[in-house]
């Protein structure tokens, strides 16, 4: 096993890469790019760094000069034939080729397109512009950048003592809560933590500890490089991005009303089985769900990524309810800001009436709150969304008033077309 804190201490070179591999992503991203490059090869998008939580001033934590030599070695990245082989023949969710021939071509032969990267007060702006097959690849690895970058200006001037001392506590941390989630029976849970780690090797430690800890209860992780590394499943469906920019692309308010259902009828059209999971919030759960075709029903299940996790699934199972579906043989998988004592809840409340699943993020591969003075290492939001697609704003409404995004005009219409009432708003921690 890796000795982290001696790692940590001997980042003392000018660049140790924190990406290095384009297969170190979520799975989902791949799975989503593969329907663009299918269905909306020409659109063009603009991603967007987006700090949430503006009292961490990433520009005078983080060297600019730094930053830009970790993004131009992404831009120098290509898939490795082990990699290509792996995601040519692995299988994927009980499919083998789940990634096309034509898609696989290309990605084999792509390179990550130029950023825009500029200073403004103790923030930066971060932008990719381009084609979305192209430019959404940027989203995780940009985000793994900073994350990691931050966490080593706290670490830079430990000691190796101190840094032994830190890693044991965070250890010990995660290993306690494993213990804990190892008691609750017909637990399923996976590592969704790659987007806000505190670092790769530290993300790669939790996975492992998982498989160790929870045994059969762990179900994969989020990461493509982590799980073929260690031969556990790609965990991952689709985002707010796809139904993000299909509105932005609507010409009218009827275009806009149907265009989260036009992505789930192109995902339909390519996937089956425990891929046809509905994430229902972009424009609010319930309005979704009330207007949803009949055959959305059918699917497998419903993530539920914002607002009041327990209300949303009583919804759920409502909805199932109400359109002649068994709630006992649907999954409903919960991955908003997850940690022990939700999930103990969580489970307690929902298994039997449903298939409960957890995605277990940022409070897992970054929880180091209290470990260092001032709190420094503490968990953040920070997140990279797509801001505009052929040059129309995005927006995302959420079920949480806390994430919503995109001009404020815009956002009222979204509320009205897709009926939206008055929401709760709830602190947005990660």
């Amino acid at each position: 096993m890796v000795d982290i804190a001696t790692r940590v201490y001997n980042h003392k070179w000018k660049i140790d890469p924190i990406v290095r591999s384009l297969i170190d992503t979520d799975f989902y991203k791949l799975l989503m790019c593969q329907s663009v490059f299918r269905n909306k090869p020409q659109t063009n998008v603009v991603f967007s760094l987006i700090n949430r939580s503006n009292h961490v001033p990433l520009a005078r934590l983080i060297d600019e000069g730094e930053l830009r030599e970790q993004l131009d070695h992404i831009r120098t990245l290509s898939l490795s034939r082990g990699e290509s082989t792996w995601l040519r023949g692995n299988m994927f969710y009980g499919k083998r080729q789940m990634f096309r021939s034509d898609f696989m071509e290309w990605f084999e032969n792509m390179r990550l397109p130029p950023y825009h990267l500029e200073r403004k007060g103790d923030q930066y702006e971060l932008t990719f512009e381009g084609k979305w097959h192209e430019v959404m690849l940027w989203e995780i690895p940009a985000l793994a950048v900073l994350m990691e970058l931050r966490s080593r200006a706290v670490l830079n001037d430990m000691r190796r003592f101190a840094l032994q001392v830190l890693y044991a506590r965070a250890m010990t941390r995660v290993w306690e809560k494993i213990e804990k989630l190892s008691t609750i029976n017909g637990l399923g849970i996976a590592d969704f933590g790659t987007r806000r780690r505190h670092s790769f090797l530290w993300q790669d430690w939790c996975v492992q500890a998982m498989i160790e800890g929870l045994g059969p209860a762990f179900t994969g992780t989020s990461n493509c490089l982590i799980a073929m590394r260690r031969e556990v499943e790609a965990i991952g469906t689709n985002a707010h991005e796809l139904p993000m920019v299909y509105s932005a692309l609507a010409d009218t308010d009827e275009a806009l009303a149907q265009a989260p259902y036009d992505v789930l009828s192109d995902w339909h059209d390519e996937h089956d089985g425990n891929l046809r999971i509905i994430l229902p919030d972009t424009y609010g759960t319930k309005g979704f769900l009330d207007n949803a075709p009949d055959w959305l029903a059918g699917w497998t299940g419903i993530r539920i990524d914002s607002g009041d996790p327990a209300a949303a699934a009583e919804v759920a199972i409502d909805w199932w309810n109400a359109r002649g579906e068994d709630p006992t043989q649907k999954r409903i998988i919960f991955s908003d800001g997850l940690d022990v004592d939700k999930i103990q809840e969580l489970h307690a409340q929902f298994a039997g009436r449903t298939k409960v699943s957890f995605g277990w993020g940022t409070l897992l591969t970054n929880d180091f709150r209290g470990l260092v003075p001032n709190d420094a290492l503490a968990p953040f939001s920070l997140v990279c969304k797509a801001v505009s697609a052929n040059g129309r704003p995005t927006v995302k409404l959420s079920d949480n008033p806390e994430k919503a995004m995109g001009p404020k005009d815009q956002i009222e219409r979204y509320k009205r077309v897709f009926d939206v009432g008055t929401q709760k708003a709830i602190e947005v921690i990660v």
